[in-house]
């Protein structure tokens, strides 16, 4: 790979270092970041953006990933690896937190996804890392949780060495503070001696002086304490005396300090013995930290700048859609403005894109975009640009940017351009990006332009990729008429007179120098004798060129237009089917429950049916009655399986009235004959004289010791107690309570029937029962009922729930207004066998569930 030695600097990527290296947290990263080398190798690439993808990620999702205690002791453990040096307090105390930072990592990158999930796994070789790019960077990293254990042993939690990191330390340190407590109440005890004697005054207390306690006296009661004078204060007012009393115990403290240093230092020295031996692998295990350090900061800085990490190809391939210059970028943004983004494209079709415009139009700012992100790129930086762009690898990068004039080697500004030229044409070759700024200019314009064209036509037949700037028109035919090159044009508005940064390819640009001189002033009489020089011809084409350009600014506005009209339309279009398909799932749901009602209203009709059935025989009546009544039951089926959920909405209405209309027939009837059973002969009752005695007596109270029916059933039973509205009956060998209203006397049977009849209907109760037992929820759902429904379904549900012996139920009516739950709730409260209810727990459903207690 090649590309000049001042590349970082012409691009601006000694910048981006800057950035990185201000986001390190340590020297580690910082050196990492220095670094940073330009690769061609893509497998490597991707793995760096993998790294910083995976880091950005990380960031986001957990904020327990050690990122503190990043100290650099590289070099204070290298020196350890001579015998007889040791490392102090403070180096050990920094080598200890990023040792256990370095476990921490390693740690956490080392989690599979089976312990993220709480699932343990065995099998390392199925294991799965949710950071498999970070994850590779521990391998082979060493950790040493026994020198960790060991520093802990001797240093204490601020870092100091602990009085117990050796017997012989304890020891001395004993002793060093039982002698400088006895020195300091000797001195107190001098020291309110002498305050009482009036040699010292009364605020005054002991200090040290060159390690040695000393009592602060004024210069002449001097020879009135005994000792020695160790200083005086700059202003000559106070001595500080060390009385003769402590000067020994003040020695034998002096030794005592010795004695603590040399222990101190042989801890030391064992401890650097115990690391020596893995000297090379602890400073190795510090690359880790080096390492995330600077991805950390590559990934502060993609944050910063809106980079994605793009997809690279293999090949040398430039499709970049909103690309942004990062330092720019960031620039504007503290002038609270946005830069303007650049569609670029290099591809095998169109290798090369000459770039034309007016001056100060972002010509140079495109070719340094182009250079500074492709270089970002190949040295695994994420890139502002969209994620739907395309990136591939050159393996070679030259640039010509600026001012190559040299006094030291004798070279004009054009000559450096010409020997860049050279050296261009030498090295370049399919996978060479060439970045030209202002192409042949420096000397006479036609003749510059032809070595220009020329030189154009070498990069192609090498097939070099490239973005070349310039103002030549020749260049501009020359890349209308190549297969392989293409022309781009810095947009500007020629009404406002000002440059738009946005970058046209296709099309030539005008450099608009007529109207840029019109602009700043220049006398309209030099403007035209300038026309007049270049001719009539020229300006016609620069005319004819600013009329493609603004009618393809025109067109291309329009055809943005007529995108955005699509893509509002599509959204509109997509709104209304999906607003459709909810209709239409509404429309399921309305037919839905209209059938779920009209089968609870066949259930409902099946049962007074079957009642008024049974009525019917045991008054004898006629089969043709009967008949009649099940044909009547067969048509009020087919009524209901007709409901389909094809059927319009005004065939279900009309059903729904056929099923109303059939069921006020019914009421009729059943009215109709309740008043003519009411005015029957003696005779009729005599011969149901049986059945007049049950309905009068089941009008009468239930006591205990009455035989008793439930409604509907022939199983009769005998009252065991009453408890207000409650009974409790026994039918066979079976205990239960029950409503007293769906209670009914009954005669008991005959002896000689009693057996048979009572184990039949004993058994047939049982069954009935046990069905109900078997089909019994222990939750039910009237949300979307009317309260009078709701009330009479909780009524059956709750007779059902005692009859079954359940002790707790769950009602759900839903939040809502309330009333549903207000009505529901005063229902229980006249219930005898509900002995209480409440909300659900608010992780169950909360107020829109009322749990009750049956005893």
């Amino acid at each position: 790979m090649t590309y000049p030695n001042n590349y970082e600097q012409k691009i601006g990527f000694n910048e981006i270092r800057q950035l990185l290296r201000a986001n390190c947290l340590s020297t580690l990263g910082k050196e990492k970041v220095d670094g940073i080398e330009f690769s061609t190798d893509a497998a490597v690439i991707r793995q760096r953006l993998q790294e910083v993808k995976e880091f950005r990620r990380l960031m986001s999702e957990d904020d327990t990933f050690p990122t503190h205690n990043f100290f650099d002791v590289r070099e204070s453990v290298a020196r350890l690896r001579l015998e007889g040096t040791y490392i102090e307090e403070d180096e050990m105390w920094d080598l200890n937190r990023s040792l256990h930072t370095i476990i921490d990592i390693v740690r956490f990158l080392n989690r599979t996804d089976s312990e993220d999930s709480g699932n343990d796994s065995d099998d390392d070789t199925t294991a799965t890392y949710p950071y498999p790019a970070l994850h590779a960077l521990t391998e082979e990293i060493m950790t040493f949780p026994n020198i960790t254990q060991r520093i802990e042993q001797i240093l204490d939690k601020w870092g100091k060495m602990r009085d117990d990191a050796s017997p012989a330390l304890l020891s001395i340190r004993r002793q060093l503070a039982s002698t400088e407590g006895s020195i300091s109440r000797t001195l107190y005890n001098i020291l309110r001696a002498a305050q009482s004697e009036g040699l010292v005054e009364k605020d005054v207390t002991p200090t040290m002086r060159d390690g040695r306690l000393v009592i602060p006296v004024a210069p002449g009661m001097k020879r009135r304490i005994k000792g020695i004078v160790h200083d005086e204060s700059a202003s000559g007012k106070t001595v500080f005396i060390e009385p003769t009393e402590v000067v020994e115990a003040n020695n034998r403290v002096r030794e005592l300090e010795a004695e603590e240093r040399r222990e101190m230092i042989k801890i030391l020295k064992d401890f650097a013995a115990l690391v020596r031996p893995h000297a090379k692998e602890i400073v190795d295990s510090y690359r880790l930290l080096a390492n995330i350090d600077m991805i950390r900061a590559k990934a502060i800085f993609a944050d910063t700048t809106g980079a994605t990490e793009p997809n690279v190809g293999n090949k040398p391939h430039i499709d970049w859609i909103e690309a942004r210059h990062p330092l720019l970028a960031l620039q504007l943004a503290k002038q609270q403005k946005k830069v303007v983004p650049l569609d670029i494209m290099l591809t095998g079709e169109k290798r090369i894109l000459v770039i034309s415009g007016p001056n100060a139009g972002g010509k140079s700012v495109c070719l340094k975009t182009v250079g500074l992100l492709q270089y970002m790129l190949q040295c695994g930086l994420p890139l502002p640009i969209s994620e739907r762009s395309k990136t591939g690898i050159f393996q070679n990068i030259m640039i010509d940017i600026g001012d190559e004039q040299s006094i030291a080697d004798d070279l004009s500004t054009y000559s450096g351009h010409l020997t860049n030229m050279k050296n261009m044409i030498r090295q370049s070759n399919d996978r060479t990006l060439l970045l030209i700024d202002e192409f042949g200019t420096g000397t006479e314009p036609q003749i510059g332009g032809a070595i220009a064209e020329s030189v154009l036509k070498q990069f192609c037949k090498r097939g070099a990729y490239g973005v070349i700037t310039t103002h030549y028109q020749n260049l501009k035919y020359f890349a209308d008429n190549n297969p392989g090159v293409a022309n781009g044009a810095m947009l500007y508005d020629r009404h406002e007179m000002k440059a738009l940064f946005q970058l046209s390819i296709g099309q030539p640009g005008s450099s608009f120098a007529i109207e840029i001189a019109r602009k700043t002033g220049l006398p309209e009489e030099v403007i035209s004798d300038a026309s007049e020089i270049v001719g009539s011809e020229y300006i016609q084409s620069d005319k004819y060129l600013q009329d493609i350009v603004r009618d393809k600014r025109y067109w291309e506005s329009k055809r943005q237009n007529v995108h955005q009209q699509e893509k509002q339309l599509k959204q509109k279009i997509d709104k209304y089917d999906t607003e459709l398909q909810e209709i239409e799932r509404l429309r399921k749901e309305v037919l839905r429950k209209a059938k779920e009602q009209a089968e609870e209203l066949l259930r409902e009709s099946n049962r007074k049916i079957e009642n008024t059935i049974r009525e019917i025989r045991e008054a004898q009546a006629h089969k043709e009655e009967t008949k009649r009544i099940r044909e009547e039951l067969n048509a009020f089926k087919q009524v209901v399986d007709g409901i389909d959920d094809k059927d319009s909405d005004e065939l279900i209405a009309r059903k729904m009235r056929q099923l109303q209309e059939r069921k006020e027939r019914r009421e009729k009837r059943k009215r109709e004959k309740a008043e003519g059973a009411k005015n029957s002969n003696t005779a009729t009752q005599t011969a149901t004289g049986s059945s007049a005695i049950e309905k009068k007596s089941s009008a009468q109270a239930i006591k205990v010791g009455d035989n008793v029916r439930i409604k509907g059933l022939k199983s009769v039973g005998t009252v065991e107690s009453v408890d207000g509205k409650t009974a409790t009956v026994i039918f066979g060998d079976m205990r239960t309570k029950m409503r007293a209203d769906r209670l009914e006397h009954a005669e008991k049977p005959k002896h000689e029937e009693a057996s048979s009849a009572y184990t039949a209907a004993s058994r047939m109760t049982r069954d009935t029962i046990d069905s109900r037992k078997l089909n019994f929820k222990q939750d039910i759902d009237v949300r979307g009922m009317r309260a009078d429904e709701a009330i009479q379904a909780v009524m059956y549900y709750i007779d059902d729930a005692i009859l079954v012996g359940m002790s707790r139920v769950r009602i759900l009516h839903g939040t809502g207004t309330g009333a549903l739950r207000i009505a529901i709730r005063e229902y229980l409260s006249t219930v005898p066998n509900v002995t209480g209810f409440r909300d659900e727990h608010v992780q169950f459903g909360g107020a829109g569930i009322t749990v009750v207690d049956i005893g």
